[in-house]
């Protein structure tokens, strides 16, 4: 699933060719992309209104018009990119017309992926966590986070009602930079770690950003473009190969459910 850095990279790729344009019809092809609105709701609502705004909350791309917006979201596979023709292509499940010429494709080959229409972004606000690199992410409040609750840290980091953004690959690379075990208790983990996760959170997030986010498997951008940022994981998906630390061998394990990386050696669980 496309995590922060790379909903960041394909808001970044798009947003010049949507501000101050229009959305000039919509051809939906997969009925069950619009999550809580119909068609002719999106015709009624979206088109032929200047937007204002193209940004990211959370795992979100955030279409704004004046106070209501549509929000995107990838889940799994999901693509979102310009062609100035239409694709004939089965996965695409809806196409946007543009009033520069160009079309807004959503693919989405697992079909997963989610349009949302609401009458203000307080609904995502209220609904979703802090965001990991703002001004309000820092040490003391992570701290107060991870010590308020008694948790699995591996879970609590997934939480999107908590801290909105992180997946699976950033919080395995973290994890591992802070030199935490993902099943430590959240509230059993020393203040000292935290300060290095606050500070590796948001560096291997702005680094992944700058690399074009991580492609693993499906992630694209801008007609196929692949980010770069695998090229830098220490650890996801380097089960049995060398810990790049001490050498020990990275270990993988289901951990809140999702598939786990670690180093047996420079990540001890804490009691």
């Amino acid at each position: 699933m496309p995590e922060l850095p790379e909903v960041e990279t394909v808001v970044q790729s798009i947003r010049d060719g949507l501000i101050n344009n229009e959305f000039e019809h919509i051809d939906i092809r997969w009925p069950k992309v619009l999550f809580n609105f119909s068609e002719d709701e999106f015709l009624n609502n979206l088109v032929k209104r200047k937007i204002q705004r193209v940004e990211r909350r959370a795992k979100f791309i955030i279409i704004g018009f004046n106070e209501d917006i549509l929000a995107i979201h990838l889940r799994m596979t999901g693509k979102l990119y310009f062609q100035n023709n239409i694709p004939q292509n089965k996965h695409i499940s809806a196409v946007i017309k543009i009033n520069n010429g160009n079309y807004l494709i959503f693919e989405d080959t697992r079909k997963f992926g989610r349009f949302y229409y609401y009458q203000s972004q307080d609904y995502l606000n209220n609904k979703l966590g802090i965001e990991p690199l703002s001004n309000e992410m820092n040490g003391r409040i992570l701290l107060n986070i991870l010590h308020s609750k008694k948790r699995i840290i591996k879970a609590l980091l997934l939480d999107q009602h908590i801290i909105a953004g992180l997946g699976n690959i950033y919080v395995d690379e973290c994890l591992w930079k802070s030199n935490i075990h993902p099943e430590t208790i959240s509230n059993k983990i020393p203040e000292k770690n935290i300060t290095i996760l606050s500070k590796m959170i948001k560096s291997t997030l702005q680094s992944s950003i700058k690399a074009k986010g991580t492609t693993v498997v499906d992630f694209t951008f801008l007609n196929g473009r692949s980010g770069k940022y695998s090229d830098q994981l220490n650890i996801f998906r380097k089960e049995g190969n060398p810990c790049p630390k001490c050498s020990e061998i990275i270990i993988k394990k289901k951990v809140a459910g999702r598939g786990t990386h670690f180093c047996p050696d420079c990540q001890v669980i804490e009691y």
